[in-house]
C-alpha cells in the first residue's frame, strides 16, 4: 500500500514513443504511451486488453461516516450468490475496512465497518484495513493490514510498519473477532520485508497455503523499494514461514496482489499495482501490471504487462490503485480505485469497475 509521501529530487518525467496496443473504455483500438521513468525503476513493455465500466461505489455516504474522506482497495468475493466486497474507508478516526455487497458488482449496499481500531499500544491502533479472507471448513479467516502509525488528521494516512493481522468469523458479513495472540508474519530487519509485511490473495497448493504479500524496504538514499513475496503455512490459524526472496526483485516496484487461474491451459495470473512517479519525483500508484506464469513459485519479470492506467480509464486521470479480479461468466471483473480527475491523492478516491475478456491470454504485445 503506498502511503508514504516520498519525495524524489528527480528530473521530470519524459514519455517513450506510442505504439499501438489493449482497447480503450469503448472498446475501440487506442494508441498508448508507455512511460520511462527518471529514475529508472522498470516499466511494462505489453497490454493486456480491458474495458472500463467506471465508477461503482462513490465515497462519502458511508454509514457512521466511515468513508467520508475516501473509499480505495476494493477486495471482493462471492459467496452463497453474492458479492462481499472490503474497502479502507477513510473515516474519522481512521482507515477502516468496511463492507458492501452486491449481487452484480455494479450496484453495491454499504455496510460499514467491519473493523474498528484496536486499544492504544495495539498493532491496529491507527488502522485496520484491507482484509483478505479464506473460506476453510466452516471458518472464515481474515488477514488484514494494521498499523500504530499514520498521518496527521484529518486524512490519516497510514504509515510504516504496515503489518498482517488475524481475525475470524463463522460468516462472510461478520462479526469479525480479532486473533492477537496469532501473528502470521511481520516486518524483519535485514529482509526485503523489513517496514512492509502487509497481506495479499491466498492461494492453497495442495496442503500448503500460499499467501502473496506486500513487502517493502528503505533502501540507502532512504527510498522505498516494493515486491512480492510467498509466505507459507499448512495451518491458517498458526504462523506463516516466508520465503527469503521475493517473486520479482524489489526494483519492480508492485504492491498487493490478486490471482486469477486460467482453466485453459493452467496459467496464473498475478495482478498488482504499480508504483510511478509524478513529474515532481513524487510517487503514486500510477498502474495496474499483471505477471503470469504456469508456477506460483516461480515468476519471470518479463512476462509482464499494464493492466489499466488513466489511458483506458475513463474517469480517473491521476492514479489507479489497488486490483482485485473476480471471474464473472465469460469475464474477469477488475476492480480498482481511483480518483476524479488529475490528482494522485490518497484521499478522495472511489471504486471503480473493468472488465477483461476470457478464457485470459497472456499478452504477445
Amino acid at each position: 500500500m503506498t502511503r508514504s509521501f516520498i519525495v524524489l529530487m528527480l528530473s521530470s518525467m519524459i514519455f517513450a514513443a506510442c505504439r499501438r496496443g489493449g482497447e480503450g473504455s469503448g472498446g475501440e483500438a487506442a494508441r498508448f504511451v508507455f512511460r520511462k521513468y527518471a529514475d529508472g525503476r522498470p516499466n511494462a513493455s505489453k497490454r493486456m486488453p480491458t474495458r472500463d465500466a467506471g465508477v461503482v461505489l462513490r465515497h462519502g455516504d458511508g454509514p457512521d461516516s466511515c468513508d467520508v474522506y475516501g473509499a480505495r482497495e476494493a477486495i471482493a468475493f462471492e459467496a452463497g450468490g453474492l458479492y462481499y466486497m472490503h474497502y479502507d474507508g477513510a473515516g474519522p478516526l481512521g482507515w477502516l475496512a468496511c463492507l458492501a455487497t452486491s449481487t452484480d458488482l455494479v450496484h453495491w449496499t454499504k455496510r460499514g465497518p467491519a473493523l474498528r481500531l484496536g486499544g492504544a499500544g495495539m498493532p491496529d491502533s491507527k488502522s485496520a484495513s484491507a482484509p483478505w479472507v479464506y473460506k476453510e471448513g466452516g471458518t472464515w479467516h481474515m488477514f488484514y493490514m494494521g498499523t500504530p502509525n499514520t498521518s496527521p488528521p484529518p486524512d490519516r494516512v497510514p504509515s510504516f510498519p504496515y503489518m498482517t493481522l488475524k481475525a475470524r468469523s463463522s460468516s462472510p458479513e461478520g462479526p469479525w473477532e480479532k486473533e492477537y495472540d496469532v501473528v502470521p508474519f511481520k516486518p524483519t530487519a535485514g529482509t526485503y520485508y523489513s517496514i512492509t509485511a502487509s497481506p495479499g490473495c491466498i492461494v492453497k497448493l495442495g496442503m500448503e497455503y500460499l499467501q502473496f504479500f506486500s513487502a517493502s524496504i528503505y533502501d540507502e538514499l532512504h527510498n522505498t523499494k516494493r515486491t512480492l513475496g510467498i509466505a507459507r503455512t499448512n495451518n491458517l490459524d498458526g504462523s506463516w514461514h516466508v520465503d527469503p526472496v521475493p517473486i520479482v526483485p524489489l526494483s519492480e516496484q508492485i504492491e498487493n496482489s490478486s490471482l486469477y487461474c486460467e482453466p485453459k491451459d493452467s496459467t496464473w495470473f498475478l495482478f498488482t499495482n504499480h508504483i510511478g512517479l509524478d513529474d515532481r519525483g513524487v510517487e503514486y500508484t500510477d498502474a495496474i501490471w499483471v505477471y503470469w506464469s504456469k508456477d506460483l513459485n516461480h515468476w519471470d519479470v518479463n512476462d509482464r504487462a499494464i493492466v489499466f492506467d488513466t489511458q483506458n480509464c475513463s474517469w480517473a486521470k491521476g492514479t489507479i490503485g489497488m486490483p482485485c479480479v473476480i471471474p464473472v461468466g465469460s469475464r474477469l471483473a477488475l476492480l480498482y480505485d481511483g480518483r476524479e480527475g488529475t490528482s494522485t491523492s490518497h484521499m478522495g478516491r472511489d471504486i471503480g469497475l473493468a472488465w477483461i475478456d476470457l478464457p485470459l491470454i497472456a499478452p504477445s504485445e
